[in-house]
């Protein structure tokens, strides 16, 4: 390692909310409620698209691999930060930290892509529905979620490897709940020109496309819904696409408000919003997608009451190892507006 101080950092220090140790007790708590809200949620509803037929669609083939996402990135976290949370000392390895950065970042950005991949999902199905299971075929939809794990787990690896090049200098003390690659850049005793360089082509081309793709297709969505004669199918449609959009609303909200603003006098708030952004966004997705939709509701019906088709749920599971995994989803009849 380069500079005056070669001392090699075996474990980082993350201070979390140390100076308010009642503020964590609070934290603890809500944080524990969510966590397992999101396991909950979010598992129950990748369950209930693949028993379910009627949810063998592109939308719940996504949103399945949004919740996934949502369960892993948050499990990559938030039990040691909830640990750290009753710990007098809070601490994480060297290689933990790592690895903690490389995947809270990489699923971040492929949660970006993917969420672009489904406002152009939502774009073929109300601006050209005739032509939906055309060109939202199987073979289309695995390659549009590919893309976005590809995206993800490339940014993060560069952006990881650059972090972990830089030399520390002995300083280990992070002032987050997590290992956060900004916070741990901020340890550098060395010139990190570099990585705010390949952040920012990261923001450039990764991030921002995905902003304005997003932006786009929900103008020609818009303009689409609003020339529909039908009341019932503007209806439906605004209810589908509002959802969506929620979601896409708060999870780029929270990060251009954090990464935009003026640098705050108090760096708790900071703390505050990354765990927001962090724990908050992957508890609303199963809840809005699952609360106000007919076509889950319709599922869990399904699923937890008896009738001739699913008697219980094993004969569901039993049955639904017999057909591939979403193989039917592009059948007309299952296309959503």
């Amino acid at each position: 390692m380069n500079g005056a101080n070669q001392t090699i950092v075996l474990e980082f220090i993350l201070l979390g909310l140390s100076k308010h140790p009642n503020a964590e007790i609070v934290l603890f708590v809500l944080c524990l409620g969510i966590y397992l809200i999101i396991l909950l949620g979010n598992s129950s509803l990748i369950v209930l698209s693949i028993l379910d037929s009627n949810l063998h669609t592109p939308m719940y083939f996504f949103l399945s691999n949004l919740s996934f996402m949502d369960i892993f990135g948050t499990s990559s976290f938030v039990p040691l930060m909830l640990v750290n949370f009753l710990s007098v000392r809070k601490t994480i390895s060297f290689p933990g930290c790592a690895l903690q950065m490389y995947l809270t970042h990489a699923l971040g950005t492929t949660e970006c892509v993917l969420l672009a991949m489904m406002a152009y999902d939502r774009y073929v199905a109300i601006c050209n529905p005739l032509r939906y299971t055309i060109i939202m075929n199987t073979r289309v939809c695995v390659q549009l979620a590919a893309v976005s794990w590809i995206v993800g787990t490339i940014n993060s690896l560069l952006q990881t490897i650059l972090a972990l090049r830089l030399s520390f200098c002995g300083n280990n003390i992070i002032d987050h709940f997590f290992c956060e690659i900004l916070a741990v850049l901020k340890l550098a005793c060395v010139d990190i020109s570099l990585n705010a360089f390949v952040m920012l082509v990261a923001l450039v081309l990764v991030i921002l496309p995905q902003v304005l793709l997003i932006l786009i297709s929900y103008v020609f969505i818009l303009a689409t819904i609003l020339r529909l004669n039908s009341t019932k199918g503007r209806k439906k449609a605004f209810s589908t696409c509002s959802a969506h959009l929620t979601v896409v609303i708060i999870f780029f909200g929270t990060i251009i408000f954090m990464y935009s603003k003026p640098k705050a006098k108090d760096p708790d708030s900071d703390k505050l919003i990354a765990l927001f952004y962090g724990v908050v966004t992957s508890m609303l997705n199963p809840i809005i997608y699952s609360l106000r939709n007919k076509e889950v509701k319709a599922a869990v019906k399904k699923v937890i009451i008896p009738s001739p088709t699913y008697t219980t749920i094993y004969s569901v599971i039993l049955q639904s190892m017999g057909t591939p995994l979403f193989s039917n989803f592009l059948t007309p009849q299952r296309m959503q507006l």
